[in-house]
C-alpha cells in the first residue's frame, strides 16, 4: 500500500478540511493539497518518472515542501529528502548516490545545486516549471505500491565519512505513524504540526499521521527554527505538536525565560535525536509543563525504537523516577529491543551492550552498499551502533555510541554518564567528553567545557558522584562545542584535537 493513500482518503472524505498553513495564512485544505500533489505527480509522470524512481528535495520548510513529497509518492516514486542546511556538493552526493534525476528546489538551494557538477534537473517551487507542474493533468490516484517497495531515502548525517542512504519503505512508515498513536501521542482533526525543525528528517516523518488523522500543517515563515516565532503561532494556533531535537528544546526554555513566554497553544513537544541531560529536561518541564514526549529512533528505524510518554517525563513520585527520566524509555509497539554483544548474543537485563532491534519499522538495508549492510543486519536484528542497558521494567537507557566509549586501564567509561555530573555546575552551560590518547591507559578522559566553571569544583562533584578513574584528567575550555546539521555534537571534530 502507498502511505500516499491516507492523503487521498482524507481529501475525499473531509476535502473542506484547512490542511496547509505559511505561517498564520492558509495555502490550501485538503482538497487543494490532493489537487496540488495529484498535478504534481502527473507533471512527473509526464517528464519520465517511473514507480521505483527517485526524486530529491532540497528545500527549506514551506508548505510546497508536503505538496513535492505527497507528489513523489502519488507518482509511485520515491523521495529524496536532503538537508536544506547542507553544502551543495554534500547534495550533490547524495542526488549522485541515489540516482535522482529529478529535484524540487527553493531559493538559494537552487543555486546551490546549479553551481555543482550534480547531472540532474532542479525544479525551483518559485519558477515557471514548477507553476506548470501545478495546473498539470493530475493522477487519478496514488500508484500502486507494495509495502516493501522504497519510499524515503534517508541519508544518514555522515559524520564520520560519506553518508549512507537508509532505504524506508511504506512498510516502515506505516508502522511508525500507527507506532505513534499507540506510544507517544494522539492526533486529531483540531491539533497542527508545527515545522521547525528539518523537514528532511524527523519533523517531515511525522506529517504522515497528521495526515492520516487530518490535522492541519503550519510551516513557519521563516522557513526554520525562530523560537519567538514558534510561541507566536502556537499561541494563535493552539493545540500545537512540534518535532524538535534537544538543542531546540534547551533554547526554547532559555528564550521563553528570557521573554516571558510560557508556551500557551504548545500541546505535544517531541523530542529526539539524542536523549536529553535530566537537568535540562527538568527545567523544560518546570516552565512549559507536561507537554514533552521523547522518543528514539535512527534512520534505520525511523523514529520508532523507543518512547518515553509525557506522563514518565513529568513524574516526580515513582521511586525511580529519575533514572527513567534519564532513559529514551521503553520498546514502541511494533518493534523488540534487545541488548547484546557485537555478534548480536542477547545479554540479560541490566547488561551493558550494543542496542539491537527488530520489527517492520526496521530497514531493509542501505542503498547500494551491500556490505555496510551486512554489518548493520545480523540475523535479522538491526545493530544500532547505539550502546544501552535495559533494566528489567523495559526502560532502555542509552550510554554512547559505541564508539565513543573510551577505555582507559581496561576499564569502560561511557562519556554521557560524565556528562550528566558535570552539568550539575551552575556554570557549565555545554559540555563533551571524550578520549585522549594515553601512552600508558590507552586513553584518558578529558571534557571540553563551555562555561566558567572552576575546575577543583569540577573534580570534586565528579569524586562525589563517580567512581575516579571516570573523573576527567583534564577540563579544556571552549567557546562552543562542533556540531552538525541536526544539532550532534562532532565527537570526532573534537578527538582530531588530539592528533598531528
Amino acid at each position: 500500500m502507498n502511505v500516499a493513500e491516507w492523503l487521498a482518503r482524507m481529501a475525499a472524505a473531509e476535502g473542506a478540511r484547512p490542511a496547509l498553513y505559511l505561517g498564520r495564512e492558509p495555502v490550501a485544505d485538503y482538497a487543494g493539497f490532493h489537487a496540488r500533489a495529484a498535478s504534481v505527480a502527473g507533471w512527473l509522470q509526464a517528464q519520465g518518472i517511473t514507480p521505483g524512481d527517485r526524486v530529491g528535495i532540497f528545500m527549506k520548510n514551506c508548505p510546497d515542501y508536503l505538496i513535492a513529497l505527497y507528489a513523489i509518492w502519488y507518482a509511485g516514486a520515491a523521495a529524496v529528502p536532503i538537508n536544506a542546511k547542507l553544502h551543495g556538493r554534500e547534495a550533490e552526493f547524495i542526488l549522485e548516490n541515489s540516482g535522482a534525476g529529478l529535484v524540487f528546489t527553493s531559493p538559494g538551494l537552487t543555486e546551490a545545486v546549479e553551481d555543482t557538477n550534480a547531472k540532474v534537473c532542479c525544479v525551483d517551487i518559485t519558477g515557471t516549471e514548477y507553476a506548470d507542474a501545478l495546473q498539470a493533468d493530475p493522477v487519478a490516484e496514488p500508484a500502486s505500491r507494495q509495502p516493501g517497495d522504497l519510499a524515503w531515502l534517508f541519508y544518514t548525517s555522515g559524520t564520520t565519512g560519506r553518508p549512507k542512504g537508509v532505504m524506508i519503505t511504506h512498510r516502515m512508515l506505516m508502522n511508525m505513524a500507527i507506532a505513534y498513536f499507540a506510544d507517544v501521542d494522539q492526533v486529531s482533526a483540531e491539533d497542527h504540526a508545527l515545522y521547525a525543525a528539518p523537514m528532511s528528517h524527523g519533523a517531515g516523518i511525522y506529517a504522515i499521521q497528521h495526515v492520516l488523522a487530518g490535522a492541519r500543517h503550519i510551516c513557519p515563515v521563516s522557513g526554520g527554527f525562530d523560537e519567538a516565532e514558534i510561541f507566536d503561532l502556537a499561541a494563535h494556533f493552539g493545540r500545537v505538536h512540534m518535532f524538535a531535537a534537544p538543542t531546540m528544546v534547551t533554547r526554547m526554555t532559555s528564550e521563553a525565560k528570557r521573554l516571558g513566554r510560557t508556551g500557551e497553544g504548545l500541546r505535544t513537544v517531541v523530542y529526539a535525536g539524542g536523549p536529553m541531560y535530566v537537568a535540562d529536561i527538568m527545567e523544560a518541564v518546570a516552565h512549559f509543563g507536561p507537554v514533552f514526549v521523547q522518543v528514539y529512533g535512527q534512520g534505520e528505524c525511523p523514529m520508532a525504537i523507543t518512547a518515553l510518554p509525557r506522563h514518565d517525563v513529568q513524574d516526580r513520585t515513582h521511586p525511580r523516577w529519575r533514572e527513567r527520566l534519564a532513559s529514551v524509555g521503553r520498546a514502541q509497539s511494533v518493534v523488540e529491543v534487545r541488548i547484546g554483544t557485537p555478534e548480536g548474543a542477547f545479554l540479560p537485563a541490566g547488561s551493558h551492550g550494543e542496542i539491537m532491534v527488530r520489527g517492520d519499522a526496521v530497514m531493509p538495508g542501505y542503498w547500494d552498499n551491500p556490505v555496510a549492510t551486512a554489518g548493520a543486519l545480523i540475523n535479522g536484528w538491526l545493530m544500532t551502533g547505539d550502546m544501552g542497558v535495559l533494566d528489567g521494567d523495559g526502560y532502555l537507557t542509552l550510554q554512547d555510541r559505541s564508539k565513543d566509549m573510551i577505555i582507559t586501564g581496561g576499564s569502560n567509561v561511557y562519556p554521557r554518564e560524565v556528562e550528566e555530573v558535570l552539568l550539575m555546575h551552575p556554570q557549565v552551560r555545554e559540555v563533551s567528553v571524550v578520549g585522549r590518547p594515553h601512552a600508558d591507559w590507552g586513553e584518558e578522559v578529558v571534557a571540553f567545557v563551555v562555561g566558567d566553571a572552576p575546575e577543583a569544583e569540577l573534580d570534586d562533584l565528579c569524586n562525589s558522584r563517580i567512581a575516579r578513574f571516570k573523573r576527567p584528567k583534564a577540563y579544556l575550555r571552549i567557546d562552543t562545542l562542533p556540531k552538525n546539521n541536526y544539532g550532534k555534537v562532532l565527537k570526532t571534530e573534537l578527538r582530531a584535537k588530539f592528533q598531528g
